[in-house]
């Protein structure tokens, strides 16, 4: 909104300096320094800082300059002599014959002043502006004009100068405005815009990890542009402004003090802002800085980033030295040789030739006290080491660029016309070639960019103090526009690093496990650093949210800076208790081997034939799966692991089962049924074919299982820890599996039950019966442990009981007929075995169970009227044998018959024996019994 206001205003002033006679161009004071040329060009330059105030105007008139002579100013305008003069001895002008010449106007850092400069540069000279004045000794046109320093003062000159587009260069004005060339097309500089500027003290200040900064500008189109600029560049890259601060753009203001004093106030209000940075004026600095040393506050922490403005202008600190006010990283533009501009300065004199036609060099050698502490240098090198040690050294090389470019432009147009004859050569011709046109200086080729900009980049200066002396010029780093990054070639570059130390931040960085949470309303600079919570992190500093751990396999506590992987759990290969039960299942298996290899050796002694002959070699290969399945209980479990272990305990088992059973029938058939129905139950007792049928209902039950809900692997998600274990599928399956061996055993048990008193010696019902009872006993015992448990150790469980069930099978059928077998030899001969049963069937023990009677009558000896054959322990029952001779003591009761006793005179019966004993008078055998 300030824009539309400054135009008016200077168009106001331009049409009253038209209008007023007393006013007129004609009379407005003569430029400062001129030259005679075929090519005209002006020049502005704030040679005196600011105007003497008038109090009381009743008319306009014309302001006089302060006396404040600023040497820096005064040396670029020198910088553009020298420039002019040199481009009129290089080749590119004296092949045509063609020379420049210049006006050069003060603008005393006033934008009234600098208008009426403006004025003059845009007079006609064929038109009698003053009412009669003489043509012929009016100037000659202008073509082109250099300046002006500020951006406030351009952009009023260059609206004037766009009425008849006279191009405009400027060698200081930065202002992001000016590169509107539908507002401005006339302008050019030979500077970088401020976009790049505030681009490149962000790039710094992100480098440098400073997030908390206050600003510090001029009032006026170049230090609120600037701000402007910097903020929203500064907000993209999460730089936050603590404050910003606005001085008035003139001192003389009367809310100046003020405004310093309101500045200093609140830089010491927030200690917290390390970083400043500014886009004030030289002398504007200069004051904050003096204020702030007499509040009493301690500068020497801060970090200054200076602007273009002041980056190189000792004459802020004042009567103060550096470590005054800190660390100041100035940013300023890229300057080339100096050389020869240096020998110019040397060779300046005060003599009347050459000051003739320059009144700001006939002025700069009457100032007072000029050459003090000037020591013994003499009278011709004093002024230049003035001008030298008070120099922008950076702006001479822009005016020079400046220059440069014109005189390229006049020589492409010159080529082409004759430039002599006045009036030939217009000033948008000029504009026209210096758009399309390059130019070169110190043997490198520069041209305008489509915004009228000739953007080089920026050195980045840290200020330095060497033996007392300040050194503004100490370039530490370089930034390229290009892609936005800062080369550190320098041998200072460790001054700029050094000062990244400074932490200038509102809130500390959140470290990982830590993620920042923002208050409503405040910068996002400020913040809490608060504790991811559990499954949650976050790795990287200053993390807006954080990261959710997988928690399938992984898993975090509260603050955690990463994701620890859970534990799988499982029963191991390695566990103590795994290693244990294994070796079991081993020793089990061995142990099952050796006994069938002794049995199969054995095999026709009476305690093998007792045990059940073929059935026991059966009961062993099913004890050897079921020891097997034990060890698929173990290690990570897959999904044929699974179905391989349940599914071949049972199978297994229940083979076993099933022969004990058989062997548990045949007890039952031979003492506990009813003798008029042995007969039946004998033709319809087949142990092989009772075998298959109850493995064959296992086989159906497990193969439902498997084909409809088999067991399979599952990963079972704790907090900390992942349990590889096995789904059993059929929780019913699984059940109806265990209860189906649970009542095989069951009837085993009954059956077995009945016969336990038979003689102790081969007495397989009593073994059946505790066997079948340590089964029942420990699988109760473990289901509602298995129910009840849960963990790596639950496959455990069920091996235990595995290993129960075969170890108290093994232990109770066959280790009392290993022992017999291996050490009591003497027990395992028929002699001794019919004895065993002789001496039971005496004791005349009855049982509560049915009794086989046998009607025995004598008629020479003894008969059996009804013959049962009734072997241990398989209790195969034959059919009667042939009726035997009355010559015989005994009669065989098996159709097998193996041999004949000579000592008892009874017959050793196939499978076990039972017998009838010779006796002194009939009686009638009550008694059945199993060996």
């Amino acid at each position: 909104m300030m824009a539309p206001m400054g135009d008016v205003v200077h168009l106001l002033v331009i049409l009253s300096l038209l209008e007023k006679g007393n006013a007129k161009v004609r009379h407005f004071k003569a430029a400062g320094a001129t030259a005679p040329g075929d090519i005209i060009i002006g020049g502005l330059f704030p040679i005196h800082e600011g105007v003497e105030e008038s109090p009381n105007i009743s008319a306009p008139h014309e302001p006089q300059c302060a006396s404040r002579f600023n040497m820096n100013r005064f040396t670029q305008a020198l910088a553009m002599i020298h420039a002019v003069e040199s481009a009129n001895r290089s080749p590119v002008l004296t092949t045509l014959g063609i020379s420049l010449g210049y006006r050069i106007h003060d603008s005393c850092s006033d934008v009234t002043t600098a208008l009426r400069a403006s004025a003059d540069f845009t007079q006609d000279p064929t038109t009698d502006c003053g009412g009669g004045a003489n043509t012929s000794n009016s100037s000659p046109p202008i073509m082109a004009v250099i300046g002006a320093s500020s951006s406030e003062i351009s952009i009023s000159i260059a609206r004037q100068l766009n009425l008849k587009l006279i191009p405009q260069i400027s060698y200081a004005s930065t202002a992001i405005i000016l590169s509107d060339k539908n507002r401005f097309p006339a302008f050019l500089r030979t500077v970088p815009s401020d976009v790049y500027q505030t681009r490149a003290m962000v790039q710094l200040l992100s480098d440098s990890k400073w997030t908390w900064v206050g600003v510090v500008t001029t009032d006026g189109d170049y230090g609120r542009s600037a701000l402007d600029s910097f903020v929203s560049q500064a907000t993209a890259s999460g730089i936050c402004v603590a404050f910003k601060e606005i001085l008035p753009n003139s001192l003389t203001s009367p809310d100046s003090e003020s405004a310093i004093s309101q500045a200093a106030a609140t830089l010491l209000g927030n200690p917290n802002v390390k970083v400043v940075v500014s886009f004030a004026k030289p002398t504007q600095m200069m004051y904050l800085y003096q204020k702030l040393r007499s509040l009493g506050s301690g500068l020497g922490e801060r970090v200054w980033i200076a602007s273009d403005s002041w980056s190189s202008s000792k004459e802020v600190l004042g009567e103060m030295d550096l470590p005054d006010i800190g660390n100041v990283v100035g940013f300023s533009f890229k300057r080339g040789n100096l050389a020869p501009f240096h020998h110019y300065l040397m060779n300046l004199s005060d003599i009347n030739d050459v000051i003739g036609n320059n009144s700001f060099l006939k002025e700069f050698y009457s100032l007072p006290n000029r050459s003090e502490n000037s020591g013994v240098l003499s009278s011709a090198t004093v002024p230049a080491e003035i001008l030298l040690n008070n120099s922008h050294v950076n702006l001479v090389f822009n005016v020079e660029m400046a220059v440069s470019a014109i005189a390229h432009a006049v020589a492409d147009i010159c080529s082409k016309k004759d430039c002599k004859t006045p009036g030939t050569v217009q000033p948008w011709e000029v504009l026209g070639a210096l758009k399309d046109s390059c130019f070169e200086l110190e043997g490198k080729s520069y041209m305008f960019d489509q915004k009228g900009d000739v953007n080089l980049g920026y050195d980045v200066n840290v200020w330095r103090s060497v033996r007392g002396v300040i050194d503004v010029h100490d370039v530490a780093a370089e930034y390229h526009p290009i892609n936005n990054s800062f080369s550190y070639t320098s041998r200072n570059t460790k001054h700029l690093i050094d000062l990244r130390d400074v932490v200038s931040v509102c809130s500390p960085s959140c470290e990982p496990g830590k993620f920042k949470k923002f208050a409503q309303g405040q910068h996002t600079c400020c913040y809490e650093c608060i504790n991811c919570t559990e499954n949650y992190y976050s790795n990287n500093t200053d993390m807006h949210q954080c990261l959710s751990c997988d928690t399938k396999r992984e898993w975090s506590l509260e603050g955690s800076s990463g994701c620890t992987h859970k534990t799988l759990e499982f029963f191991s290969w390695q566990d103590g208790f795994a290693v244990a039960l294994l070796t079991l299942a081993a020793l089990g298996i061995v142990l099952v081997l050796l006994v069938g290899a002794l049995f199969l050796h054995h095999r026709q002694t009476p305690v093998v034939r007792a045990a059940g002959g073929p059935l026991s070699q059966i009961i062993l290969l099913s004890l050897v799966g079921s020891f097997v399945s034990a060890v698929f209980f173990v290690g990570h479990p897959s999904s044929l692991q699974c179905k391989v272990r349940q599914v071949l305990f049972g199978l297994s088992f229940t083979l076993c089962v099933s022969c004990i059973l058989v062997k548990s029938l045949k007890i039952l058939l031979a003492f506990q049924l009813n003798p008029d129905r042995k007969d039946v139950l004998r033709r319809l007792y087949q142990p092989y074919a009772i075998i298959c049928l109850c493995v064959a209902l296992q086989v159906l039950t497990c193969t439902l299982w498997l084909v409809l809900q088999s067991p399979r692997e599952k990963a079972t998600v704790f907090t900390t820890t992942v349990l590889a274990e096995c789904d059993e599928g059929s929780q019913v399956a699984f059940g109806v599996m265990l209860c189906y061996i649970a009542v095989l055993a069951l009837v085993c048990f009954a059956c077995a039950f009945k016969g336990r008193k038979l003689p102790q010696k081969y007495n397989e019902a009593r073994f059946i019966t505790f066997s079948m009872l340590l089964y029942l006993m420990s699988w109760l015992i473990f289901v509602p442990v298995y129910v009840t448990t849960s963990g790596k150790y639950l496959p455990a469980v069920e091996m235990v009981v595995i290993l129960i069930s075969n170890y108290g099978i093994l232990s109770c059928h066959f280790f009392p007929k290993c022992y017999v077998i291996l050490f009591k030899k003497e027990n395992n001969t028929k002699s001794a075995f019919m004895k065993n049963v002789f001496e039971y069937s005496r004791k005349g023990i009855t049982y509560s169970s049915s009794v086989s009677e046998t009607s025995v009558s004598q008629t020479e000896g003894y008969r059996i009227s009804h013959p049962y054959s009734i072997s241990s322990p398989s209790f195969f029952m034959s059919p009667p044998p042939i009726e035997p001779t009355a010559h015989q003591n005994c009669w065989s009761v098996d159709q097998n018959i193996q041999s004949i006793d000579p000592a008892t005179h009874c017959t050793v019966i196939d499978h076990g024996v039972f017998v009838t004993g010779q006796l002194t008078r009939p009686h009638r055998l009550r008694r059945s019994m199993s060996l």
